[in-house]
């Protein structure tokens, strides 16, 4: 059985990210499983610029900003092995994996990082009525067929949603010279990034509308049309419906983290996430097994997955650091929980937090990134722990599309002595 301290499922920007970071502090025994024949993940895909900005300070593309990491990877010798998946992780940290090369095999590890990204939610989690024609696509399909393997999918487009993906797949069908009728969207808002939305459907003079959403589908062998209806109150408006002639449907309709393997190990998920529980450390509750990327929550920007697989690697090189201090009788555990754990609670328009526990003992400030439930404007972001107010910063607007970032400092964290809540404050 092949042994390493570290073990990083998924070889994508975060994992490859987490990696890094965990060399960089010491960890020599690292290796990273990736399912694909490369690394690089999604980014491999995602041939338009806009990356780096934050973590390069230059504009790249998908793939250049992943060959970044993986130039990284290699000249810091963290071995990886591609078309390989892992099966299981056991209560002993013994991870299974299956490979073309080595068959089933069992890997020991003192930590494991999960960062096995997400998915996208496929129509049958939709419930659209009619039947199962050729020419219904998830947009990253789409553009994973369109990108890599330069298949041309359709001539007339409709698009379900307007996540970033499906944003972006409205403006690349169009270059390839399909026209693009329009994008609805269920929501009273957009789920995307507003300069996608200037950038991708404005720039194009692609429609968007907002509270609509597609009843029926036409064609039983082959796409013929969909039809849309305007939606309120979350049910569609009966005398609303419009026939769209389209011979394809590409779905952006959200994003799910990749959790199989985390619930069968016995990590515990965020109902409202879908992503793994975890405190400041991003530690689950599982000992030695962390979480980043958007196999915790999804993210808008790889720049900032890659800030927080760095800190997952960090706080894996920390875990392990102190488990070989234990060993050698030199120090005690560093997890010391002596003096509780609070919670990071979300208060009103606030959807969830991440993290969502801290150790009192805490001695580092804390990054918590949220979402919000709807859209507030000339709003304010406020911080309690109880009666006490920590912090309050002021927004000119906050929609859902866009993750928030609070910073909270470690002095007001020991100063909490109890739960702290977020909540948005007109």
């Amino acid at each position: 059985m092949r042994e390493f301290e570290l073990v990083v499922i998924g070889g994508g920007p975060a994992g490859m990210a987490a990696a890094v970071a965990a060399r960089k502090k010491g960890v020599d025994k690292i290796i990273i499983f990736e399912r694909d024949q490369v690394l690089g993940g999604i980014l491999n895909q995602c041939i338009h610029n806009g990356f780096g900005l934050h973590t390069f300070k230059e504009e790249l593309t998908g793939p250049e900003y992943a060959e970044r990491y993986s130039d990284m990877v290699k000249e810091l010798k963290i071995p990886y092995e591609t078309g390989t998946m892992v099966l299981d992780i056991n209560d002993d940290k013994i991870v299974t994996i299956l490979s073309p090369d080595r068959g089933v095999e069992q890997i020991r590890t003192e930590a494991v990082i999960l960062a096995m990204g997400c998915r996208e939610r496929p129509r049958g989690a939709l419930g659209i009525p009619g039947f199962r024609p050729q020419g219904i696509y998830t947009a990253g399909t789409a553009q994973r067929l369109l990108n890599i393997d330069g298949v041309m999918i359709g001539k007339e487009v409709v698009i379900l949603g307007s996540g970033d993906i499906g944003l972006i797949m409205a403006r690349r069908m169009t270059l390839e010279g399909a026209h693009v009728s329009a994008v609805f969207e269920l929501m009273p808002y957009s789920n995307g990034l507003n300069r996608n939305i200037v950038q991708c459907l404005e720039d194009y003079d692609i429609p968007l509308y907002l509270s609509h959403t597609i009843v029926d589908i036409k064609g039983k062998e082959k796409l013929e049309g969909v039809v849309v209806a305007e939606v309120k109150d979350g049910r569609p408006v009966t005398g609303t419906e419009v026939l769209y002639p389209c011979d394809t449907l590409l779905l952006s309709c959200g994003l799910i983290p990749e959790n199989e393997l985390s619930r069968n190990c016995g990590v515990a998920i965020n109902p409202l996430t879908n992503g793994p529980l975890v405190n400041e450390k991003l530690e689950t509750d599982i000992d030695g097994i962390f979480a980043c990327g958007n196999v915790l929550h999804v993210h808008d920007l790889v720049d900032f997955v890659s800030s927080e697989a760095s800190m997952a690697g960090e706080s894996a090189a920390e875990y392990i650091s102190a488990k070989k201090a234990v060993l050698n009788e030199a120090a005690v555990s560093g997890d010391d929980e002596s003096e509780g754990t609070f919670k990071f609670v979300p208060g009103d328009g606030v959807r969830y937090t991440v993290p969502n526990t801290f150790n009192s003992l805490c001695d580092k400030d804390i990054h918590v990134k949220f979402r919000v439930t709807g859209v507030f404007k000339n709003a304010a972001i406020v911080v309690k722990s109880g009666d006490t107010e920590l912090l309050r910063r002021k927004s000119r607007i906050l929609i859902p599309s866009e993750m928030q970032d609070i910073l909270i400092k470690a002095d007001s964290l020991k100063s909490a002595g109890g739960n702290i809540s977020l909540q948005i404050e007109r």
